[in-house]
């Protein structure tokens, strides 16, 4: 599938569109009653470019039809749930099928194998399981490749670093803030992961930037590689970077994407920044039409070296909803990370804290330094904030109070990196 001819592929696509519109307006009485309203009926879809006709899925969906309300199947066919973390009000849930499983299953499959990962690879699986689609989702589609699956799931540092050297770990899969623990940890007991057999790492849930990349490669000596998902649509798998690293291929055979303004939701040709929208196609227990992720990204039309037909996104750095608004100017977390790693001598940890005093907004940027960095002169580190101050303000318009801090100081995730905290009661 990964390559189709395109004229092969949008067939594919369109008959699996028709398919499973058909199905949600027939089984999902909120999808048909949104359907209805327009005047809109199945047979409507004639081509792929109808499906701008239809009404779009935003996660308030989920919440206000919480726990069954969005699903096509009866509940004695679904064999899965997962749920989001429901850390504002009811979690999302979602249900699979046996043959959504067996799909799920097999687009991991085909990332792992798009960045090399093959059956003799012993593959450390360090997402969480559980409710969280990532720890299940990468074990199953490693499975299916015929690797070794190790499910020692999320946190247990010192565990982790011990099963990497002891079992000649060769493929990990985490968030890339977690790896970057990994490193730190590993280095402090006496384990360089550079001298392990450790070479790719399959790294997700969570939006990281190119300079993060380079950090995580120069610091370990593996292969980095982007992987995207959102449990509301599948879970991992949705794309994957192939060998050449130039963003995830998203595989169209089952998600179909469009790439929308965020304020008019007009559908922007490809190579236009926008807002990502996912069709699933062959999802039977909930099918999401025209779901909005909020992940702003770029369809990129132009072929891969690597000859896969799919199209790549370009990396996710960062939320149409993720955006904060200080004193009047939008500011991604993006643009501060990018802003600290371009300095010499800085960790990839920090935190931003905004607040408001006397009626006005307050930026505060903590990031570590290196050891010999912080044992350095007054003089030195004075210097270095200056410089990290001139740099965010240069990248995002605003002056922020850069605080600098001794290496560990800041709290690790073992999950997804908690890079903002804002105080203000908007």
């Amino acid at each position: 599938m990964d390559f189709l001819p395109l004229a092969r592929l949008r067939e594919l696509q369109l008959r699996r569109m028709q398919a499973i519109v058909q199905r949600a307006y027939e089984r999902v009485a909120l999808f048909r009653q949104r359907m209805d309203e327009r005047g809109l009926t199945p047979a409507r879809v004639r081509s792929l470019e109808d499906v701008a006709l239809l009404p779009f899925t935003v996660k308030t969906d989920l919440r206000d039809a919480y726990p069954f309300g969005l699903f096509a199947s009866p509940l004695e066919e679904v064999v899965r749930f997962h749920a989001s973390s429901g850390t504002t009000g009811k979690p999302i849930v979602v249900g699979y099928t046996q043959e959504d499983l067996n799909d799920w299953s097999q687009v991991m499959l085909r990332s792992f194998a798009a960045c090399g990962v093959h059956r003799r690879d012993i593959v450390q699986n360090a997402y969480g399981y559980g409710l969280f689609t990532g720890g299940l989702g990468a074990h199953y589609g490693a499975e299916a490749l015929g690797a070794s699956v190790i499910p020692i799931s999320g946190g247990n540092t010192e565990r982790q670093i011990m099963v990497l050297k002891d079992f000649a770990v060769t493929v990990i899969c985490c968030t890339p803030s977690y790896f970057l623990h990994l490193i730190e940890r590993a280095a402090e007991v006496g384990v360089p992961l550079k001298d392990l057999p450790l070479r790719t790492g399959v790294f997700g849930a969570e939006p990281w930037t190119e300079s993060m990349r380079q950090r995580i490669e120069a610091e370990s000596g593996i292969k980095a590689y982007d992987i995207y998902g959102l449990s509301e649509i599948i879970g991992p798998g949705v794309a994957m970077e192939c060998r050449h690293q130039k963003g995830p291929h998203l595989f169209e055979d089952m998600f179909y994407p469009e790439i929308i303004d965020p304020e008019s939701g007009a559908v922007l040709p490809d190579g236009t920044e926008g807002e990502l929208v996912l069709t699933t196609l062959c999802k039977r227990a909930m099918p999401m039409i025209r779901y909005r992720t909020r992940d702003i990204t770029t369809l990129e039309p132009e072929l891969c070296a690597c000859g896969r037909t799919l199209r790549r996104i370009r990396r996710i750095g960062r939320r149409s909803d993720d955006m904060l608004i200080i004193r009047g100017v939008n500011l991604f977390p993006s643009q501060i990370e990018a802003a600290l790693l371009a300095a010499e001598g800085t960790l990839p940890h920090y935190q931003i804290i905004v607040d408001r005093q006397r009626g006005l907004d307050t930026l505060e940027v903590q990031v570590e330094v290196t050891s010999e960095f912080f044992s350095d002169t007054v003089g030195a580190l004075e210097k270095l904030q200056k410089q990290l101050g001139h740099s965010i303000e240069s990248v995002t318009g605003l002056r922020a109070d850069v605080r600098l801090v001794a290496p560990r100081t800041l709290q690790r995730s073992e999950g997804k990196a908690r890079r903002v905290v804002d105080k203000r009661k908007l």
